[in-house]
């Protein structure tokens, strides 16, 4: 039985009626459709902390959509689920596809800033942190040109280090 058919959650409920009408109302292929009905899915499952269900619907959404601003997404939401399980280069994978179909995203910038960040304060020696660092200051301006108000804590960062004057974002 899919997913959307048996969600007891009223969260899910709304979402998958919603998403259902607003399918029947705009036109779309059946390919599309099952495309969309997959990423749903995945997405409900990723809710619910059920990744490997939610990895295998993305994966078949991905198979049928052909949109890549929508693609991008199908990355992006895989990527949250890899960098959860600590996979960080699986979901560096993940984020660099969405970035690549979607490069005003600016979520998975800071997301891919985040775990070379991450790598940086575990780095062995004091040259692969710096090109860690270097990597994660270049996600997070890209990241802040696209959404200003946003990532404040990583704008403070790039402040304090000298990787970035912020004041050329405003």
């Amino acid at each position: 039985m899919a997913r959307s058919q048996r969600n007891d959650n009223f969260v899910d409920q709304t979402f998958t009626v919603i998403a259902d009408t607003i399918l029947k109302l705009f036109p779309a292929s059946q390919k599309e459709k099952e495309a969309f009905a997959y990423y749903r899915d995945g997405m409900s499952a990723q809710g619910d902390g059920e990744y490997a269900e939610a990895l295998a619907n993305y994966e078949e959404a991905l198979n049928l959509e052909e949109n890549a601003y929508d693609r991008s997404y199908i990355f992006y939401n895989m990527g949250l689920i890899y960098a959860s399980n600590g996979d960080h280069d699986k979901a560096l994978e993940q984020y660099s596809q969405a970035i690549e179909l979607n490069p005003r995203m600016p979520q998975a910038l800071n997301n891919v800033a985040v775990i070379y960040h991450h790598k940086g304060e575990n780095a062995q020696d004091e040259e692969q942190a710096e090109e860690y660092f270097n990597t994660a200051a270049e996600h997070w301006v890209r990241a802040i040109r696209l959404a200003p108000n946003n990532y404040i804590e990583a704008q403070n960062w790039l402040k304090t280090t000298g990787r970035a004057d912020i004041n050329l974002f405003f």
